[in-house]
C-alpha cells in the first residue's frame, strides 16, 4: 500500500509542476509583453492571479478564504504570511487583489518555464549575500514610491524542521512598512504545508483555508518601534494557526 500511495502521490506532484508550466507556455507571447515594462506590471499580476487559480484548482486544491476586515484595493500595502510551501505563492495571488511584488529567494528561479518570469517580476534575494540583501531592500523602496504593494514571507525561507509551526521573522518587511509608512496585512496559511510540504513524498488534494487579517498601521512608528511590531504581527500570524479555525 505505501508503495502504490508513493507512486500516487509521485503522479499528482509531476502533474502540480505540468499546471504550472502549461498556462505559462500557452500564455507566453502575452506574458512577455507584459514582463518587458514595469509600468504594465498591473497587467501582468491580472494574468497571474488566474494562472494561480488554474495551478490550484487544477491541482485538487480548494482554497477557502476568509477576510477579517476590508483591504482595500488602491491602497499599497505590506502583504506578510507564514511560509510552508510553494502553493503559498499560488495561494497569496488567489487572496490579494493588490498588485504586489514577491520578495523572494533566488533558487526558485531556476525552476523550468515558471522560473524565466519569477525573476522578470519578482524582486530576488541572495540570503547569503549582505550585497543582494542591500540590494533588495533598494528594489523593493522602489517599488513602494511607485505605489506598488510587497509581500515578503518574513521568515526568511521554509523551516527545515516541518514541526516548527512559525520560524523567527526576519526585520527587512517591517523595516520597509515603517520606512514609507504603510500597513503590515497579515495571512495566515493553515493547510499549505499539510496539501503540499517541501517533503516530497507527502501531501494531498483538499481544502486550502486562508484568513485574512486586520492590517496592522504604522503611522507615526518610527525604527525603533521595529522589534514591536515585529512580534505583533507574528503573534497574530501564530495564534490563528494554533488555533487552526476560519
Amino acid at each position: 500500500m505505501m508503495i502504490l500511495r508513493n507512486v500516487l502521490i509521485l503522479l499528482w506532484r509531476i502533474w502540480f509542476y505540468i499546471m504550472m508550466g502549461i498556462p505559462i507556455i500557452v500564455l507566453f507571447p502575452v506574458l512577455l509583453i507584459l514582463t518587458s515594462r514595469e509600468e504594465w506590471y498591473p497587467k501582468f499580476f491580472v494574468v497571474a492571479r488566474f494562472w494561480a487559480k488554474i495551478v490550484l484548482y487544477g491541482s485538487g486544491f480548494i482554497p477557502k478564504v476568509k477576510n477579517e476586515g476590508i483591504v482595500e484595493v488602491k491602497k499599497s500595502y505590506m502583504f506578510v504570511a507564514n511560509h510552508t510551501s510553494m502553493t503559498d505563492i499560488m495561494l497569496m495571488l488567489y487572496c490579494v487583489k493588490n498588485p504586489f511584488v514577491f520578495v523572494g529567494k533566488k533558487e526558485l528561479a531556476k525552476i523550468p518555464i515558471f522560473g524565466f518570469f519569477y525573476k522578470r517580476t519578482c524582486i530576488l534575494v541572495d540570503r547569503s549575500s549582505q550585497k543582494s540583501r542591500k540590494e533588495v531592500f533598494d528594489r523593493a523602496q522602489a517599488r513602494l514610491q511607485k505605489g506598488t504593494s510587497i509581500c515578503i514571507f518574513p521568515e526568511g525561507g521554509v523551516p527545515d524542521d516541518e514541526e516548527v509551526i512559525l520560524d523567527e521573522f526576519k526585520d527587512g518587511a517591517f523595516r520597509l512598512a515603517i520606512d514609507h509608512q504603510i500597513p503590515i496585512l497579515p495571512l495566515s496559511f493553515l493547510d499549505n504545508k499539510k496539501r503540499f510540504s517541501y517533503t516530497f513524498f507527502s501531501g494531498s488534494p483538499g481544502r486550502m483555508r486562508a484568513f485574512v487579517h486586520n492590517e496592522i498601521p504604522t503611522k507615526s512608528l518610527t525604527q525603533e518601534h521595529k522589534k514591536e511590531l515585529k512580534t505583533k504581527t507574528r503573534n497574530i500570524i501564530l495564534n490563528k494557526l494554533k488555533s487552526q479555525t476560519l
